[in-house]
C-alpha cells in the first residue's frame, strides 16, 4: 500500500509524544529531581533541557578529555603517579600525547617523573586508551566538557593535574574497585615478602 512507511513512521513519532508527557506524569507522582530523572537510562519519550540553567548528571562511564592524577601526602606535596613511561603515547591513536622525561642532573640518567606533559585536546579523540593501557593509574578520563576557548586547547602538566580525591568524586564505583584490587595486590605481596 503506497504511504505505509509514512504512517509507521508518524506512529512512532506520535508514540514518542505520548510517552514524553506519561513520563512527566510518572516524574509528578514520584517526586523525583527532574534532571536526575531526564538523565536516567529507565527515561521514554523526548524532552528538552534548558542547558544553562538545567544540566543533566553526568554518567559514571562518560569520558572526556584525559588528566592526570595525583597523590596529595601529609605535607601538602603532590606525588604524581605518571613515570613518564610513554605507554600512554604509545597508545593514543591520534599522537596527541606528549611527554617529556626528567633527568637526574648530576648522573644525566632519567627520572620516573615527567618534566613536561602535553595533551592537545583539540585533536583527542577522547577514545580512553591512554586511560586504559596505563600501568600506574595515572591517567583517568575527565567529565569536564565545558573547555571551549576561542585558541587552542594545548592542556600542559599543570593544566591536568587533579588529586586522586577528584577522581573518586566523579567516578566513585570505579575508583573502589581499583582501590579493592590495589589493596588485595598490596596484600599478596606483603603475604609473599
Amino acid at each position: 500500500m503506497f504511504g505505509q512507511g509514512l504512517l509507521k513512521g508518524l506512529s512512532v513519532t506520535l508514540g514518542r509524544f505520548v510517552e514524553s508527557y506519561t513520563e512527566d506524569l510518572r516524574w509528578l507522582f514520584k517526586r523525583y529531581s527532574k534532571v536526575d530523572f531526564r538523565s536516567s537510562s529507565d527515561t521514554r519519550g523526548t524532552f528538552t533541557v534548558q542547558y544553562p540553567e538545567e544540566k543533566l548528571n553526568t554518567p559514571e562511564e562518560f569520558r572526556f578529555v584525559p588528566f592526570l592524577v595525583y597523590d596529595e601526602g601529609e605535607n601538602g606535596e603532590k606525588t604524581v603517579r605518571c613515570t613518564s613511561c610513554g605507554i600512554c603515547t604509545k597508545a593514543c591513536p591520534t599522537q596527541c600525547i606528549w611527554i617529556v622525561r626528567t633527568n637526574d642532573p648530576a648522573t644525566g640518567r632519567p627520572v620516573p617523573q615527567p618534566a613536561e606533559f602535553y595533551i592537545d585536546a583539540d585533536i583527542c579523540m577522547n577514545c580512553g586508551f591512554c586511560a586504559e593501557y596505563c600501568p600506574f593509574d595515572a591517567i583517568k578520563m575527565d567529565h569536564d566538557f565545558a573547555i571551549a576557548s576561542y585558541g587552542r586547547n594545548l592542556l600542559d602538566k599543570e593544566k591536568l593535574l587533579k588529586p586522586a580525591s577528584y577522581y573518586a568524586s566523579i567516578r566513585p564505583k570505579n575508583n573502589a574497585r581499583e582501590e579493592a584490587a590495589r589493596a588485595e595486590k598490596a596484600a599478596a605481596k606483603a603475604a609473599r615478602a
